[in-house]
């Protein structure tokens, strides 16, 4: 009599099984299949990211050799980083176009580099710290043409303690306190680019000449 009720239990154990097999075994059929679909999306995505910044790398180094070169044609390295620019990964995206607004300024192409520069600077896809950096060259470059008290607005967060542009951010903020005739903060500023243990060995040296022609 036990082995009885043992085969029946047994037989139905094994009826249950079969069913939930038909119910929910084509579901779970379908969410492997979802799940290796998956899998091997991603992974073909990674191969296909991996070889678009190789390509980018390979482009991006090549025109900064031909920029570098004698007698190179700078407005035409301009545009050649321009379009890679337009075609790259976000980091080699955001190189090629510094570059390309530098090679601007370079050929005085100045506020078509000014734009470059205010365009990459509002970028919220750029990091903070090209943005902050496309802002710290557009006010380097404003300073002949534009106004010496909106440079120092843009500038003044740059110059924070601890921000990583701060020194040559202070240091354009001194250039444009010259400039509007403000001699008292423009030794404010190079006096702290020289109590700043971390202002680089060449805006130091400048900051000190600039402080003795102001008579400091």
């Amino acid at each position: 009599m036990p082995d009885l009720m043992d085969e029946v239990e047994e037989d139905l154990r094994a009826e249950r099984a079969k069913r939930l097999a038909q119910r929910f075994g084509g579901l779970a059929l379908a969410g492997a299949l979802l799940l290796l679909a998956g899998v091997g999306g991603w992974q073909g995505w990674r191969w296909w990211e991996g070889r678009q910044a190789a390509a980018a790398a390979e482009a991006f180094l090549s025109a900064a050799q031909s920029a570098a070169a004698e007698g190179a044609d700078l407005s035409a390295a301009a545009e050649r980083f321009a379009a890679i620019a337009r075609e790259a990964p976000s980091g080699y995206r955001t190189l090629a176009r510094l570059r390309a607004a530098a090679l601007l300024a370079e050929t005085g192409q100045t506020e078509a580099a000014l734009a470059a520069w205010e365009a990459l600077a509002a970028d919220s896809g750029v990091e903070a710290l090209y943005r902050d950096l496309a802002t710290l060259l557009w006010g380097l470059h404003a300073l002949d043409s534009g106004d010496p008290a909106r440079i120092a607005a843009r500038l003044a967060p740059l110059a924070a303690p601890g921000a990583p542009w701060r020194a040559s951010a202070r240091e354009v903020l001194a250039l444009a306190a010259l400039k509007r005739d403000d001699a008292a903060e423009a030794r404010r500023q190079f006096d702290a680019l020289l109590a700043d243990a971390a202002t680089p060995q060449g805006v130091r040296e400048r900051a000190t000449r600039l402080l003795q022609g102001l008579g400091s």
